[in-house]
């Protein structure tokens, strides 16, 4: 039988190639072994999270039940502060747990009175709560458009009302606008101008209660006007208790010259320069 030369060496024509690709068993995902890890680390961290609220619980529960609740406030150090006044802004009642209350934010509380410098709050078993607060000294009164209470430090602190009182000297010549453009130049002014004014205090003929206003100049410092018919005196700005101390040597005698005195001018390291009309 003769065979058909045409059909070597080709594949019949009706059978197909078969892939030379081997072929993979697949196996089922076991997702029990990564998701049984994520349920033992989020049991325990379920567990941390409830002894952590029963915790918290039972911490309320104590405070609450507390037998240490207040049965008095106590208030020190107030000289013109009021006992009620001063309570009220504590927030402190009687009958509050002792153990809850926050002592710094009844210290906050206390201390946004002007009239109080520093404030301190103690709580003692069983049952009290003690404010001890240090009060502001006016010094003087400052005209910055308002009139405040300078305290001794050179804090403007208060804008008087009309039960304050106004037996003070009178600071002028430094405005409110000035401790926001230049404050560092005029803070040191307020605490030169509480220098001069312990300064007055101190020297004999020529005292504070002669002193009807202080005022403050950039460029010559600060002049002293006295009671007695505002005689301007000039005494710059520094070493104050030399130039007081030369001064009331010869007050008394000046005094008896006032209606011829247009100024005295202390600005000096040696002398006293009296102007006279």
């Amino acid at each position: 039988m003769m065979k058909d030369l045409r059909n070597i060496g080709s594949m019949p024509r009706n059978k197909r190639v078969a892939s030379n690709r081997s072929k993979v068993k697949k196996e089922p995902l076991d997702l029990r072994k990564y998701l049984l890890p994520l349920i033992r680390i989020g049991g325990r961290g379920g567990l941390l999270v409830l002894l952590g609220g029963l915790l918290a619980a039972s911490v309320h529960t104590m405070l609450q039940a507390t037998p240490f609740s207040v049965q008095k406030v106590e208030l020190k150090g107030a000289k013109k502060l009021k006992y009620e006044e001063i309570v009220a802004l504590s927030g402190v009642n009687q009958g509050q747990n002792l153990l809850s209350l926050r002592l710094k934010t009844i210290g906050q509380q206390v201390s946004s009175n002007p009239w109080v410098a520093s404030v301190r709050v103690q709580r003692f078993f069983p049952g009290t709560v003690v404010l001890s607060i240090t009060e502001r000294e006016p010094v003087a009164v400052i005209n910055m458009g308002l009139l405040y209470y300078l305290d001794s430090n050179g804090e403007p602190f208060k804008p008087l009302g009309f039960e304050d009182n106004l037996d003070f000297p009178v600071l002028t010549g430094i405005a409110e606008d000035d401790l926001n453009s230049d404050p560092p130049n005029t803070r040191k002014a307020l605490k030169n101008a509480c220098e001069l004014l312990d300064a007055l205090k101190q020297h004999g003929s020529f005292i504070l209660a002669d002193v009807s206003e202080i005022h403050y100049d950039r460029g010559h410092g600060f002049t002293i006007f006295t009671n007695s018919e505002s005689l301007p005196i000039k005494i710059g700005t520094d070493d104050f208790e030399s130039k007081l101390q030369r001064f009331s040597n010869i007050y008394q005698n000046l005094m008896t010259q006032r209606p011829e005195l247009q100024y005295i001018d202390l600005d000096y390291n040696d002398r006293i320069v009296v102007k006279k009309s």
